[in-house]
């Protein structure tokens, strides 16, 4: 590592010496993360259309229910994390309101998406479930991309390792409350500075969305039934999702239980939703033996 190097994946000898983590324009500070997840926004709602094209469905009826969603979908991630965080923001509610200072949860967002969809399709008499198989296409993409709004925050990452993808910050970058006693424990001082060495989680649930995702548009040709795609997104997130989120260091924790509650979600999604992959498809191998009788 060179010196004043910030984030370096010391295996794969990749350093960025000076990080930022926003821009300037005319004196307004935007925020890296802000603009990726504009980006993967846009990114899902044309992959969504695109799907829906495909299939014969109205792509306008996606970017309508696209602006409610991002809405309810950031009112929803912003819940998610204050509920489970609530004794940093009891004492001082205002701060429920400051998006700048951080504190969105994937899954309160896809809570809040799901909701606003089974309220829009009601309203505009379409199917649900349908609508769900284009939609889950573009939210996993917009999941993609925006986790690496993560790494330009120097967030979401894990507890020590030396493998293959490990990756070295600058701990003066980081947020305390992040830092276990185990990167402590193992914190590597190089030329005076301070660094912590971790597992890049964002970075592992991007490259596993992007097989999940991969997967999806392979298999839409094959769907059998609407709502399929849903499932099969939920239960492929929620696999990687409960690994991955056992390695985090900043869990947000199931009251008075310890467990992280992310990890409680994504095993019960996968539970769920394999039982009714599995039912499902047996329903439809047991019909199509009572026709050919």
């Amino acid at each position: 590592m060179t010196e004043g190097t910030d984030i370096s994946f010391i295996h794969l000898g990749i350093s960025i010496q000076n990080l930022h983590n926003s821009v300037s324009i005319f004196g307004f500070r935007i925020a890296y993360y802000g603009i990726i997840i504009g980006i993967g926004m846009l990114a899902g709602i044309w992959l969504a259309q695109s799907d829906a094209k495909r299939r014969g469905q109205n792509p306008e009826l996606y970017l309508d229910f696209a602006l409610y969603a991002i809405i309810f979908s950031i009112i929803g991630a912003r819940l998610y994390y204050v509920i489970f965080q609530w004794d940093a923001y009891k004492d001082n509610l205002v701060q429920i309101f400051n998006l700048r200072a951080g504190g969105l949860a994937i899954y309160g967002g896809v809570i809040g998406a799901v909701l606003t969809l089974i309220v829009f399709t009601r309203v505009r008499k379409q199917s649900f479930f349908s609508m769900a198989d284009s939609g889950v296409l573009g939210l996993i993409l917009g999941q993609i991309i925006g986790r690496w709004g993560n790494f330009f925050n120097t967030e979401a990452f894990g507890g020590y390792t030396d493998n293959l993808f490990a990756m070295r910050i600058k701990m003066s970058l980081v947020n305390p409350s992040m830092i276990s006693g185990e990167l402590l424990d193992n914190m590597i001082v190089e030329q005076g500075i301070q660094y912590i060495q971790v597992h890049p989680t964002f970075l592992y649930e991007s490259l596993w969305n992007l097989g999940v995702l991969i997967f999806m548009l392979w298999y839409r040709r094959k769907k059998r039934f609407d709502g399929e795609m849903l499932w099969i997104y939920l239960l492929g997130y929620g696999l990687g999702r409960t690994w991955i989120e056992g390695l985090r260091t900043d869990q947000l924790i199931l009251f008075g239980t310890g467990i992280p509650v992310s990890q409680a979600l994504s095993m019960v999604l996968v539970a769920v939703s394999a039982g009714i992959l599995i039912i499902r498809h047996k329903t439809l191998r047991l019909n199509r033996g009572e026709r050919k009788v």
